[in-house]
């Protein structure tokens, strides 16, 4: 693709890289060469970072995906799982009530040496995924008080988010718009959190919907970051969805950077 020339400083919330070349869906896709590349097309100066989906503990992927930062331009997340179903309905109440945190599980422990390990900057949430943390690990991330990029969608919907996750005194970045896999509806319900939420923020990652992304920034234009999705998506196109919208240039500049740089230190020039 070609390279993109529009004037802004961009920095990503949303990439994700996969440290075993095995599990790569193709060449090169999710590996630090090509997101660097990829990210340099498309006028992405920093990026944040995280591992895919695992089965058990992320300790592993956790330190592979940080030591792939070094010299780079990147940000390593520690991902992070929990033993509770994220579902509100009386099923989940249920296994919830019988769940248990194991040695596979993130630990509070895990968190403050994620913390004060200075190669992390924040938290990745997949509760569909992953499963949610109990209270002690929320607790603890609220007491570190490191961003934490949560997915949103279909398996985790905004109303549960709120109910688990904004109590708590540390800011969260929701991605896909909380709409994951494109449910607008979903969309409009995250963007109406915002008025009540101060610690709530949403990133553009596979959001698609012109709509209620210039919404979102119309009404809330220092809660809004830019997110690519990388590997799914081509920066290059994230990056134009923006550049597309219809919404004064000082609002793409918070989009690109100031909102994220404000959340995430580490991004900041």
């Amino acid at each position: 693709m070609l390279e993109l020339e529009h004037g802004f400083r961009v920095v990503d919330v949303h990439a994700r890289l996969e440290p075993d070349e095995q599990r790569r869906p193709r060449d090169g896709m999710g590996d630090p060469e090509q997101l660097e590349r990829e990210m340099h097309q498309a006028g992405v100066v920093r990026s944040v970072v995280f591992p895919g989906e695992r089965d058990g503990s992320y300790l592993k992927a956790n330190n592979a995906v940080a030591r792939m930062t070094v010299e780079r331009p990147m940000v390593a997340f520690a991902r992070v799982n929990g033993a509770r179903d994220p579902g509100s309905g009386p099923g989940s109440a249920l296994r919830n009530l019988a769940s248990s945190r194991t040695d596979d599980h993130t630990s509070p422990a895990d968190i403050e040496q994620y913390a004060y390990d200075d190669r992390f900057y924040g938290f990745k949430l997949h509760p569909p995924t992953d499963g949610l943390p109990d209270d002690e690990v929320l607790a603890e991330l609220e007491s570190v008080s490191l961003p934490v990029i949560v997915h949103g969608g279909e398996g985790f919907p905004p109303e549960t988010v709120a109910e688990s996750l904004l109590s708590y005194d540390f800011p969260v970045i929701l991605s896909h718009f909380g709409a994951h896999p494109l449910r607008q509806d979903l969309m409009e319900r995250a963007i109406d959190l915002l008025a009540a939420h101060d610690n709530l923020y949403l990133d553009t990652s596979a959001v698609r919907y012109r709509g209620p992304m210039e919404r979102a920034v119309l009404e809330h234009p220092d809660r809004v970051l830019f997110g690519s999705g990388v590997p799914s998506v081509h920066p290059n196109v994230a990056v134009m969805e923006i550049l597309t919208l219809d919404v004064p240039e000082d609002a793409m500049r918070k989009v690109f950077s100031n909102n994220p740089n404000r959340v995430i230190e580490a991004l900041a020039p």
